[in-house]
């Protein structure tokens, strides 16, 4: 059986949460199930307003497709929410420039389908090992990728919160696909930055095996972000895919 958690928290920091988090147990149209999270960015109505307009967006695709396929579904999802929020910023000088990240995952089986545009997260815990699935769409990310710069340097890197890559921002945007086989035992995160940025993923582990609950899991995560200084809205999706096949340790 899949088990879920999810909890949004602005931070200590910001104003307002342009975060917004979609999680849904039963199916979106052909989806068997469908949890996103997107953090949106520009000005203080920009990221709010696209970030919800590319999940709404997305639902709104999902439920109506006739394609099959889990990434073809989400694939031509994501380009339609971008049309919406790249044309938007164009007509609305005050929306100009926004923008999203987005991470999203459906489960059909042991299968997982991962997508990503940005910097939010989908990360697996199996045993004593945390695995950061997506990529990060970043200027640090590059540079790290090209051997400019060591991964614990890039952690604290002045421009770490440059992304490459968001939807609403260009014409066209294409998103990372990630195959995933789930085993019992197994558990997934999403995230956005609020957290990743707060926390070492050696924390993130730590914090998710400590905690029995699942919603216990997704207080802690957030307190402890929160604890580090909460510099940006933390926002996270906990999934057990076989919660009732198995004790964790």
């Amino acid at each position: 059986m899949l088990k879920t958690a999810s909890l949004s928290d602005m931070g200590k920091k910001r104003e307002i949460n342009q975060d917004v988090v979609f999680s849904s147990e039963l199916p979106v149209g052909n989806l068997p199930d469908l949890f996103m999270i997107a953090d949106g960015m520009g000005g203080r109505n920009g990221g709010e307003f696209a970030s919800g307009q590319t999940v709404s967006s997305i639902v709104r695709f999902c439920e109506d497709s006739p394609e099959e396929n889990i990434e073809q579904i989400l694939q031509s999802a994501i380009s339609m929410a971008n049309d919406a929020v790249f044309r938007q910023s164009r007509e609305d000088k005050e929306l100009e420039g926004m923008g999203t990240t987005l991470v999203a995952c459906s489960i059909a089986g042991n299968l997982m389908k991962v997508a990503n545009v940005g910097d939010s997260r989908l990360y697996l815990i199996r045993g004593r090992k945390i695995t950061q699935i997506t990529r990060d769409h970043s200027l640090v990310e590059e540079m790290v990728r090209l051997g400019e710069i060591d991964r614990s340097s890039a952690r604290n890197h002045p421009k770490k919160n440059i992304i490459t890559r968001a939807i609403g921002v260009t014409a066209s945007v294409t998103a990372d696909f990630f195959d995933v086989s789930l085993e019992k035992g197994d558990m997934v995160l999403l995230c956005s930055d609020g957290l990743s940025n707060m926390l070492e993923d050696e924390e993130i582990r730590m914090i998710m095996t400590a905690q029995r609950d699942i919603i216990e899991r997704a207080e802690a995560l957030v307190r402890a972000a929160n604890n580090n200084g909460g510099k940006d809205n933390i926002s996270v999706i906990i999934l057990e895919p076989f919660a009732d096949e198995v004790k964790h340790d």
